[in-house]
């Protein structure tokens, strides 16, 4: 089957990849749509360090072909919205609620495929840029049918991060104040989260005036080309700001531009080994960051819930495949 292979040096489809079939609590799914999400692009310019050769892809959708012996709740036929996290569902963490802190979800990744008999590493337990692909029976979430494949995609990494870490982690209530840094794919999903939990402004800042029409249609009440005139909109500052890009000064302009009680929610992802700075003085005003985790996401619980929100027109999925951002470029 085909797939797209990174082997440390350059990224090719290649034709010849098996996976295997499905073990006991596991899930073959035939991949029907799969986004591109910036962490694919990371691992391949190495932000990400991961081992190599490894399948790319993330953010997917498809239909069940098989299930592992023990799997009921999805079976084949079935449409499944794909998450990353491969939780084991037993931890103490997962048992409180907290399934992204779970110890067996990240850094023991998979190598499920195989090229000429040798091994291939499954990327973020996920590997959506491949024809076929097995995860835990976890990661598999039933939606319905009616649902368009191309827009559920984007629900598994996109929409669990961005809405998960307004809903879940910062917990933004009706009539507060959000400043959303960057309005790609996940500062547009942190948007519309903001609008659903009723924030009063939502200031979204870019420095490409082009997508401030798509950054309307998802909540935002006010757009800027720079962090500079925020001052002016929330002149004491935003309950709420959130870093999508990834870049220390802009992490640093988040924590200056909070209100008294605020929070800064850090979603992008810097290399490994960034360091940011920040005033402490300014922080005694019972003033946070936070980092947050895919969304601080219960992936079987919230893709559920947010099927049923696009179902009834308060999630926007379709407008994000239509949508395009560039990564690069981003200055304050």
């Amino acid at each position: 089957m085909r797939g797209v292979v990174f082997d440390g040096k350059r990224t090719e489809v290649v034709d010849d990849l098996v996976v295997r079939d499905p073990g006991p609590g596991e899930v073959l799914v035939a991949i029907a749509a799969a986004g591109l999400c910036h962490s694919d692009l990371s691992v391949v310019d190495g932000t990400i360090p991961f081992p190599v050769p490894v399948v790319l892809g993330h953010e997917g959708a498809g239909v069940v072909e098989a299930v592992g012996a023990g799997v009921t709740h999805v079976g084949p036929g079935d449409h499944v919205a794909l998450s990353t996290l491969a939780n084991c569902g037993t931890c103490a963490e997962c048992d409180r609620g907290r399934p992204t802190m779970c110890r067996q979800a990240i850094g023991r990744p998979g190598r499920p495929f195989s090229r000429d008999g040798r091994p291939v590493y499954q990327f973020a337990s996920n590997s959506a840029f491949a024809e076929r692909t097995v995860v835990k029976a976890v990661q598999a979430v039933h939606i319905p049918s009616d649902i368009p494949l191309t827009s559920a995609a984007l629900i598994g990494c996109g929409v669990l991060t961005g809405v998960g870490a307004v809903l879940n982690r910062a917990r933004v209530d009706r009539g507060d104040t959000v400043l959303v840094i960057g309005t790609g794919g996940i500062g547009l999903n942190v948007i519309q989260g903001a609008r659903i939990a009723g924030a009063l402004r939502i200031v979204a800042v870019d420095a490409n005036p082009e997508k401030e029409a798509v950054a309307r249609r998802f909540g935002a009440t006010d757009f800027l080309t720079s962090t500079d005139g925020v001052r002016d909109v929330l002149p004491t500052g935003a309950d709420h700001a959130f870093e999508c890009v990834g870049r220390v000064e802009l992490i640093r302009q988040a924590v200056d531009l909070l209100d008294r009680h605020g929070q800064a929610v850090l979603l992008g992802v810097p290399p490994a080994t960034a360091e940011a700075s920040f005033l402490v003085s300014s922080l005694y005003l019972d003033k946070s960051i936070l980092g947050c985790r895919y969304g601080s996401s219960r992936p079987q619980r919230d893709i559920a819930l947010y099927a049923d929100l696009y179902r009834e027109g308060r999630l926007l999925l379709d407008e994000l495949v239509t949508a395009t951002y560039p990564v690069e470029g981003f200055e304050k």
